[in-house]
C-alpha cells in the first residue's frame, strides 16, 4: 500500500468537506474490492484501516481443520499453529495479507471505488447544505447556457436557472453575476438539483427583507406579493407596531429602499399597499392610484363589483388589464370593474326590465279577471237556459 494515508485523508476531508469516517469506509471498501478482484472472490477477506500506521490492512480468515478440503477457506492445525500456537481445530484464524501484492487492475478498482464514494459524499453534502436554504437569495456567476437555461456557479455547487424562471428582457453573458431565489432543491440520479428563479414572488419578499430592517425583524409583515416579472408588482404590508408606518418603512428615505429593489429587478414597478382585513378597503387600496366610488361584495362567491368614475376606468384597469389583474391576485377575490356611466345604464336597463315585467304581470292579472268574469257569465246563462227548459 501507499505510505501513511492519514495526511492524505485529512487533506481530502478539509478540501471536500467530507466526514472522515465516510472517507475511511470508502478506503476500506476500495481495498477490499481490489483484494476480492485479485483473488476472484474465493477467500473470506476483511479490510481495516490502521490509524497508527495510516494503512489499510487486509485479513484473510480461514478455519482450522485436521484435514484440508478447501485450501482457500481452510488450514490444517500444524500450519495454523505456526501463526498462532494457541489455535485449536474449528477456530477461525485471521492472517494479514501483503497489500502490495495486489495487481494493477485491482489497484485501479480501488481508485474507482474511492472516487465514487467521494463523489457520493460530496453530492450528499451539497444537498444537505442547500435543502434548508429554499427561500433564500444566492449570488452566483453565469457559467454557460444550455438550451436557454442558465448554469450558475454558486461556489460549492452549480445551480439551474431555467428559461421559464428568467424575467423578460433580462440577458446574461458568461461570467456575469446573477442574484436569484432558491425555489427548489431536489435529489436526482445525477446528484442534487438546485433550481433558481428570477420570477418567483418570493424573490421580491426576500429583497425587501434584505433592504428593510423592519421586515427582517418582523415589525413589518409582508402579507402577500404578486408579480408580472419585468413589468409590475404589488405587495401588501402591515405593521405590528402602531408607531411604524409599513408603507413608509418599505419606501425608505426619499424612496431609497424600494429603489434598491426596483434596480435589482431591472426597473420593475412596485406598488406598496397597506393591508387591511376588510376586503372592500383592501381592494380599493390595491387598485391605487385609481379612485373607487362604490364596492358591491358577494361573500359566497368571493367576488366584488367595483364602480369607478368614468375618467378613472382606464387607470383602474391598467395597461392590458394589468392593474386589476394584479389587484385580484393580491386580495384573492374576483374583481369586476365598471364605470359609473355603465353602472347607471345597467341600472336603467334593469329598472326598465322590471317595469316591463310588472306590466306583463298586471296584464296577466287583468286577463285572468276577464276570463273569470266570462266564465261566471257563461255559467249564469247556462243556469237561466236550464230553468226555461224545465218550465
Amino acid at each position: 500500500m501507499v505510505g501513511n494515508l492519514n495526511h492524505i485523508i485529512d487533506q481530502v476531508v478539509k478540501d471536500k468537506g467530507i466526514d472522515r469516517d465516510v472517507l475511511v469506509d470508502a478506503l476500506e471498501s476500495a481495498v477490499l474490492s481490489a483484494a476480492n478482484k485479485k483473488f476472484r472472490n474465493t477467500r473470506d477477506l476483511e479490510a481495516h484501516f490502521n490509524e497508527e500506521i495510516g494503512e489499510v490492512e487486509v485479513f484473510e480468515f480461514v478455519t482450522v481443520v485436521d484435514e484440508v478440503v478447501d485450501s482457500y477457506k481452510e488450514i490444517d492445525l500444524e500450519e495454523a499453529r505456526e501463526v498462532d500456537p494457541d489455535v485449536e481445530v474449528n477456530d477461525s484464524l485471521g492472517m494479514m495479507l501483503e497489500a502490495g501484492s495486489f495487481s494493477r487492475i485491482a489497484a485501479q478498482t480501488a481508485k474507482q471505488v474511492i472516487i465514487q464514494k467521494v463523489r457520493e459524499a460530496e453530492r450528499e453534502g451539497v444537498y444537505n447544505e442547500f435543502k434548508d436554504r429554499v427561500g433564500e437569495i444566492v449570488n452566483g456567476i453565469v457559467r454557460r447556457y444550455e438550451r436557454g437555461d442558465l448554469i450558475v456557479d454558486l461556489g460549492r455547487a452549480e445551480a439551474l436557472l431555467p428559461n421559464r424562471e428568467q424575467a423578460p428582457r433580462e440577458n446574461y453573458r458568461q461570467s456575469d453575476r446573477v442574484r436569484a431565489y432558491i425555489s427548489e432543491v431536489k435529489m436526482s440520479a445525477k446528484g442534487p438539483q438546485i433550481i433558481l428563479s428570477r420570477t418567483h414572488p418570493g424573490l421580491l419578499i426576500a429583497l425587501f427583507k434584505s433592504e428593510v430592517p423592519e421586515v427582517s425583524e418582523g415589525i413589518v409583515e409582508i402579507k402577500n406579493a404578486v408579480r408580472e416579472p419585468g413589468s409590475r408588482a404589488k405587495i401588501a404590508v402591515t405593521s405590528h407596531d402602531i408607531d411604524v408606518d409599513p408603507v413608509g418603512a418599505c419606501v425608505g428615505m426619499r424612496g431609497s429602499r424600494v429603489q434598491n429593489v426596483v434596480t435589482e429587478l431591472r426597473g420593475e414597478r412596485i406598488d406598496i399597499i397597506p393591508w387591511t382585513p376588510d376586503p372592500a378597503r383592501f381592494a380599493c387600496a390595491a387598485l391605487a392610484p385609481a379612485d373607487v366610488s362604490r364596492v358591491y361584495i358577494d361573500d359566497d362567491g368571493k367576488s366584488m363589483e367595483i364602480i369607478v368614475p368614468d375618467d378613472q376606468l382606464s387607470l383602474a384597469i391598467g395597461k392590458k388589464g394589468q392593474n386589476v389583474r394584479l389587484a385580484a391576485k393580491l386580495i384573492g377575490w374576483k374583481i369586476d370593474i365598471k364605470s359609473e356611466s355603465r353602472a347607471q345604464e345597467e341600472e336603467l336597463e334593469d329598472n326598465a326590465t322590471e317595469a316591463v315585467e310588472d306590466v306583463e304581470s298586471q296584464n296577466d292579472d287583468v286577463d285572468s279577471s276577464a276570463d273569470g268574469a266570462l266564465d261566471n257569465q257563461s255559467e249564469s246563462t247556462e243556469e237561466a237556459g236550464l230553468g226555461k227548459d224545465e218550465d
